[in-house]
């Protein structure tokens, strides 16, 4: 199983998105945070499920729609590690930090 490892920014990209889902009023916001931690735990077992990005990271696909989020990832398999690097929205334009 490999470790997870979460940004320092993956914090403020979470509260970035809860604070989305609390603005307009979207029910169940705790549970689309735990739906999205529970998601990027599936990294652990499953390392390489995302799809690679062209900038040779992965991307996790969360959910659809206007439920839907991407976290961008790496995993590094020589560290049994998968490093989160930003989670966004997916009618999100690009990531928050480049």
């Amino acid at each position: 199983m490999a470790r997870i490892e979460l940004a320092p920014d993956v914090l403020d990209d979470f509260e970035r998105i809860i604070a989305h889902l609390r603005l307009h009023d979207s029910p169940g916001w705790v549970d689309r945070g735990r739906e999205i931690i529970a998601a990027i735990d599936i990294l652990a077992s499953s390392p390489l499920i995302g799809r690679l990005s062209d900038s040779g990271n992965r991307e996790l696909i969360i959910g659809h729609d206007a439920r839907g989020y991407v976290a961008l990832y790496r995993h590094a398999e020589q560290l049994d590690t998968v490093f989160v690097l930003a989670v966004r929205g997916q009618k999100e334009a690009g990531y928050a930090r480049g």
